[in-house]
């Protein structure tokens, strides 16, 4: 009987739990970025023998799960944009003129971010909370991907309690070995009501000695109609700018 209660006791206790969890994570995704807005970042691909490769990224999205960007350096991407619909990603090349399908593991721009990384969509898009722990100063939410389309299966996400922004997030495969963490520093102040870590470094046991650093240089809301998310739109993404 006793054993029953027991059970019973959790089984009652773990929804509040989640829902508790999915509340912070809410917050997280609202903290990093508003649910329509334009950014500006810059992207580091750094080698063990310390050679560089940097890429500047325009990018828009909307609700919690479309995104679209457009490579404004180096030259050689210049005019490259792709597209972000839930589990769905493109990448349209003006020499080649059509969008070609890539998925959440490649990497538009070679480095340690992947594809899932460089156009993030909102983490409760992509994840339910497992479980949620708390110490002093963080919360440590656990993190389950709903389909298995998602770029990682499980995520350990460490959040800072007063200002509810990641600070560091492991990232796992379905077998339970980690593929990469990712570091959040440096919080700025973008006004508009956004404050959030300009700097994202991620690093990997699978390439060692390489680095990716993305550093935010402006955010801002900015509502956009629903055919900037389309593939006919791809082409006209610049125009956005003007």
């Amino acid at each position: 009987m006793k054993k029953l209660i027991a059970l019973l006791s959790f089984l009652l206790a773990f929804p509040a739990l989640a829902l508790d969890g999915l509340e912070i994570l809410k917050k997280v995704d609202r903290n990093l970025e508003p649910e329509s807005s334009e950014s500006l970042r810059k992207l580091i691909n750094i080698e063990p023998n310390g050679q560089k490769k940097e890429f500047v990224l325009y990018t828009v999205r909307k609700g919690r799960d479309q995104v679209v960007g457009l490579f404004l350096a180096p030259e050689s991407d210049k005019g490259r944009a792709t597209l972000r619909q839930g589990d769905n990603m493109w990448l349209y090349i003006p020499e080649v003129g059509k969008p070609m399908r890539i998925t959440s593991m490649q990497s538009v721009t070679g480095g340690v971010f992947n594809n899932a990384d460089i156009l993030r969509i909102d983490y409760t898009a992509e994840y339910g909370v497992e479980a949620l722990a708390d110490d002093k100063e963080q919360h440590l939410l656990t993190l389950k991907a709903k389909t298995g389309e998602v770029a990682y299966d499980k995520l350990r996400m460490w959040v800072d309690k007063k200002a509810l922004l990641p600070v560091t997030i492991e990232c796992y495969a379905a077998s339970g070995m980690l593929i990469k963490t990712l570091h959040f520093k440096d919080i700025k102040d973008f006004g508009g009501g956004i404050k959030r870590p300009a700097t994202v470094e991620t690093d990997s046991p699978l390439f060692k000695g390489f680095k990716s650093v993305m550093i935010y240089g402006q955010i801002k809301k900015r509502e956009f109609p629903d055919e900037v998310f389309t593939l006919n739109y791809l082409p006209r993404v610049g125009d956005l700018r003007k």
